[in-house]
């Protein structure tokens, strides 16, 4: 089978196609047929060596967390009505035509649900809700989506908007900005300028009840200026490092802070059901996942770059080619 490996820590040139042997199942285990592999930013952070204490990679490896496809095998112990099914896939890689998986690590795909609609939610829909429960927007609040034109960025912009709340999106670029508008943004902001978040508070009249920063680092940081008195502030955002608010200043406005990457992952099981909602929810298009480009797998490394210079608007899968 075609894959690609990380042959050294790096820049995206260090993303190779290679030929691999097919992987075998063992029990329990099951062989998924890759129709799209699932790009996140965490894969170009680990890619270029980055958090060998919470992800250790050893190259060359097979880099990516999943994608969808279907069943082509599977090992003693498990049903064999897998075998042709269309399944999304969570697992420890991804970047390859054929991939190896526990059984518990796959999911059906409901009808009416593409193949690369699906890759684009095995993290950043999970993700999505799982910010959407600790957020909790209400109906008629403000909420500030900042990124929102990333692939978890689209799907909280929807979420805010089917929950009845008032959503003003951040993002860099005036493409970014007119796709949170047909999103359901009611207002956008440009966060590369000076008072964006003097802005968000004049539109807000008083800054958002609920901010949702995908970010990070510096500008997720920034970001706490925006929020009204008493608000929450979930940060998720790692392009710059983590945001690193005031929790003395925060405490002393009432602002509730949640870090839920600093807590840990989800467990597998809240991981199916997540993506399992996620999933069915996309088939009813509430919401549905953005997909601004795609790439042939022997294209990774375009993908990368797209990432790391921030001209990606959603997802960009990659998609098998077979």
């Amino acid at each position: 089978m075609r894959a690609i490996q990380v042959t050294s820590f790096g820049a995206p040139e260090v993303l190779v196609a290679v030929d691999l042997p097919d992987p075998v199942p063992g029990p329990g285990q099951v062989v998924v047929g890759m129709a799209a592999a699932d790009v996140i930013f965490l894969d170009t952070l680990l890619r270029s060596g980055w958090g060998q204490d919470f992800f250790p990679r050893t190259p060359p490896y097979v880099p990516g967390g999943g994608g969808a496809g279907r069943v082509v095998a599977v090992g003693t112990g498990v049903d064999q009505a897998w075998v042709g099914r269309r399944v999304a896939v969570r697992t420890g890689t991804g970047y390859a035509e054929q991939v190896l998986a526990h059984e518990e690590e796959i999911i059906p795909i409901p009808d009416g649900l593409a193949l690369g609609e699906a890759a684009a939610l095995v993290h950043d829909g999970v993700t999505a809700l799982n910010l959407h429960r600790l957020g909790a927007p209400q109906e008629g609040e403000w909420v500030l989506v900042s990124a929102a034109a990333g692939g978890a960025g689209t799907l909280l912009v929807q979420l805010a908007v089917e929950a009845g709340a008032r959503v003003v999106a951040a993002a860099s670029s005036d493409s970014k900005l007119a796709l949170a508008r047909e999103l359901g943004a009611e207002a956008v902001v440009d966060y590369t300028r000076a008072d964006w978040t003097g802005q968000v508070r004049e539109v807000t009249g008083g800054g958002a009840a609920l901010i949702y920063d995908g970010a990070g680092g510096a500008l997720g940081t920034a970001t706490v200026d925006a929020l009204a008195d008493g608000g929450r502030f979930v940060t998720y955002g790692t392009a710059d490092g983590f945001a690193a608010p005031d929790r003395e200043s925060a405490a002393h406005r009432g602002v509730r802070l949640f870090t839920p990457l600093m807590d840990g992952p989800p467990g597998q099981e809240t991981v199916r059901e997540l993506l399992g909602q996620a999933l069915e929810r996309a088939a009813q298009r509430r919401p549905r996942p953005v997909i601004g480009a795609t790439y042939l797998l022997e294209q990774a490394a375009e993908a990368h770059h797209s990432l790391a210079a921030r001209t990606t608007v959603g997802k960009s899968p990659l998609l098998m080619g077979n």
